[in-house]
């Protein structure tokens, strides 16, 4: 079952592979075949030792890892506690998107194959943190290569190494022939290929010119699971579909006019007419597979003109106004989801005009700012809620909440008591009041929880999606390969 070469569809290139400095899918889901963390969390969503044995002392302040006996690079080279030390570190002076916030007081090295990670407090989510990506491990001193050299001929522990790579087209890793795990990956070769479009994809997989692709449009979702030669992968994940609101927006900065946008759409018709039974409606901010999420419990603000008007009657814009909605070309669902914006706005006098751009453009324009709203996602990496709490909502934070703007004293101040309160009814109480303070304030509108829907030819097993999906490729395999 071992040998051949997996190709895989994606909508967009790999531009960088800086694991400290990335954050969407396009990148990240790259950069985890090649970097890996000390933790990881397999499908269920549950934190796993991955590169390291760990051991928590009682106070919750001191973690000891211990790394796995051989582990080495996939030059060779064996994996040191300098190595990791120095990673870590590295992302702590970098930052960057996905940080470590951890109240870390010293990573230290003790004996031949142990790290010790101090905190000045204890800090629930530490484990889940870690987790990420962004915490990959990699040599010292980038293995003797500048920064920008290693980036471009990255040397990880992940399953796959990089052979030739094309930032604006495919990117093809060939297997790591000194991963840790015995056996794996299975495949010689993985092939990320460059289909700008969805409907695309499902054409050339079902052509059999791909065999498995990232994204399946729900639409479509039924005739893939149908289809001669396909199969249909359906899995829960980690994100939340939304509108997202720039309150630097005159018009946006009034909350009675979100409160307004929010009472005029009908989430259940939205998630009825554009996912097809493979979405959960959204109540709250966060998907019922994080936890602490209080889809079950938060008040939302459904869909009712009559009080849309009502709330816009006591915004500066009573009689509505003109505004652009944002969204990235080649999703034909968002393209849905507009119509349907501009739809049901207009029947409380605002106009919407729809931009569709390339997705690139599109990313440069909200991380700049530039924008009135839009429709995106918002993605958790790991299953404990102050990740994306904190990436949505924390105007200090990297994406200053989600390129939002949006700021709340009290949130914030029960955000941080989040991340020190242990796991129990405490906790779940503070991210109760915080969904239902998102809720009401509407920095966003969360419409539903999309499935992972992902799909392969009927040849290749071991397709494992996890719940941030991304997919573990060192578990696939292809029929007739090598054996």
């Amino acid at each position: 079952m071992s040998g051949g070469t997996l190709e895989f569809g994606r909508v967009a290139s790999v531009t960088d592979l800086d694991l400290n400095q990335q954050i969407t899918a396009n990148n990240a889901f790259a950069i985890d075949k090649i970097f890996e963390p000390l933790v990881s969390f397999d499908s269920d969503g549950e934190i796993v030792p991955w590169l390291a044995e760990y051991a928590e002392s009682a106070d919750g302040l001191t973690y000891t890892f211990t790394l796995r006996d051989g582990l080495a690079f996939s030059d060779g080279t064996e994996v040191s506690p300098a190595d990791v030390v120095f990673s870590l570190e590295r992302h702590i002076e970098v930052g960057g998107p996905l940080p470590l916030e951890a109240p870390i007081d010293a990573i230290t090295e003790s004996g031949e194959r142990d790290v010790v990670i101090t905190l000045s407090e204890r800090y629930t989510p530490f484990l889940s943190e870690l987790a990420s990506f962004s915490n990959g491990i990699f040599p010292q001193d980038f293995g003797g290569a500048s920064e920008e050299e290693f980036f471009e001929d990255p040397i990880g522990t992940g399953p796959f190494v990089v052979e030739t790579w094309d930032p604006n087209g495919d990117l093809a890793f060939a297997k790591n022939e000194h991963y840790w795990q015995e056996g794996k990956p299975y495949v010689d070769s993985l092939v990320y290929k460059l289909v700008a479009d969805d409907t695309q994809l499902q054409q050339q997989l079902a052509a059999g010119q791909l065999d498995a692709i990232d994204d399946v449009p729900a639409a479509n979702a039924a005739q893939v699971e149908s289809g001669d030669g396909t199969v249909l992968s359906q899995t829960s994940g980690w994100s939340t579909e939304q509108v997202f609101f720039n309150t630097q927006r005159e018009q946006f900065a009034d909350e009675h006019v979100r409160r307004a946008v929010a009472l005029a759409l009908d989430r259940e018709g939205i998630t009825q007419a554009t996912t097809f039974g493979t979405a959960e409606v959204a109540n709250a901010l966060l998907p019922p597979t994080i936890t602490d999420s209080a889809n079950e419990t938060v008040r939302p603000l459904d869909f009712d003109l009559d009080a849309a008007r009502e709330e816009l009657a006591k915004s500066p814009y009573p009689d509505g106004f003109s505004v652009t909605l944002l969204l990235a070309s080649g999703d034909s669902q968002r393209a849905q989801i507009a119509q349907i914006v501009q739809e049901s706005l207009a029947q409380i006098d605002v106009d919407v005009e729809i931009e569709q751009i390339d997705i690139a453009a599109f990313r440069e324009r909200f991380f700049a700012y530039d924008f009135d709203f839009m429709l995106n996602s918002g993605q958790s990496d790991a299953p404990d809620p102050n990740g994306f709490i904190t990436f949505q909502a924390d105007p200090d934070g990297f994406s200053k909440s989600y390129w939002t703007h949006y700021s709340n004293e009290r949130v914030t101040e029960l955000m941080r008591q989040g991340r020190t309160t242990p796991e129990g009814e405490e906790r779940t109480e503070i991210y109760q009041e915080i969904q239902q303070t998102l809720a009401d304030e509407v920095p966003y509108i969360p419409l539903f929880f999309p499935a992972n829907l992902k799909a392969t030819r009927d040849d290749v097993h071991g397709f494992t999606v996890l719940p941030n999906g991304s997919v573990r490729f060192e578990d696939a395999w292809l029929a007739g390969g090598a054996q």
